[in-house]
């Protein structure tokens, strides 16, 4: 929380700069493409990393499908975890969160210059019409990450809550491959107390394909995914950076 507070601080003169050039292309997809915007994100990332003293390594990135689209399932653990797969992942991605969340003022630019999702948790009704949405994008190419945790904990030291299925019927609707993701560290960046040089770790875990899940039930999917991710985490957590 320190860092997050002491990043903001350090980027207030940027603000009047950045802030309405994310909004004016967020606003004018026909005006700049998608690459354009990621990049735009991408480099709005640096500047929070160098100012905050943050490292991202990534591994595995020869695992991230070649063609296509595919829906990444990271592990939660707060308000840099996007941000870490993000500044990693060359081709542009976005990603689904809590509505209530995703108002405040940088996050929202974000958010709409990757076309993210905004999804009610409190109104399944509500949530059906987004979730619909992204599976039918994913079947069109693009690239997506969902939280299957849903939330996360602050200070969270690397352990994982329980995977919830049903975050993974929009792989198994649109048949594409599922990308297990494990963050490691990545809640010392906004949401521990730490406030010294931090690095975290993005790792992308061989996928999972639609022939390897098609029948199984999504309680069975969450489950694969969640014990992927947690062996990863259990084997680097405490790797030197």
């Amino acid at each position: 929380m320190l860092r997050f507070l002491y990043v903001i601080f350090m980027n207030l003169f940027r603000a009047p700069y950045m802030i309405p050039k994310m909004r004016y292309q967020a606003n004018h997809p026909e005006k700049y493409s998608e690459q354009k915007r990621y990049a735009l994100v991408q480099h709005a990332i640096t500047l929070m990393k160098r100012s905050g003293h943050i490292h991202t390594k990534a591994y595995g990135e020869e695992n991230l499908p070649k063609d296509g689209g595919y829906i990444m399932y990271p592990n939660h653990q707060g308000k840099y975890d996007a941000l870490g797969i993000m500044i990693t992942h060359k081709n542009p991605c976005s990603f689904v969160m809590d509505k209530v969340k995703s108002h405040m003022i940088l996050t929202s630019e974000i958010v709409d210059l990757v076309q993210g999702k905004r999804l009610d948790r409190k109104d399944v009704r509500k949530a059906l019409p987004v979730l619909n949405e992204v599976t039918e994008e994913v079947k069109h190419g693009r690239k997506y990450i969902i939280f299957p945790e849903g939330d996360y904990v602050f200070n969270n030291h690397n352990r994982l809550s329980s995977f919830k299925a049903g975050s993974f019927k929009c792989a198994l609707r649109s048949k594409v491959p599922i990308v297990p993701v494990a963050l490691i560290d990545s809640y010392r960046v906004f949401n521990s107390f730490s406030f010294g040089k931090v690095t975290t770790q993005v790792h992308y875990l061989k996928p999972l394909l639609y022939e390897e899940y098609k029948n199984l039930k999504t309680v069975e999917i969450a489950k694969i995914v969640q014990e992927r991710i947690e062996q990863v985490i259990e084997e680097y957590s405490f790797m030197p950076c």
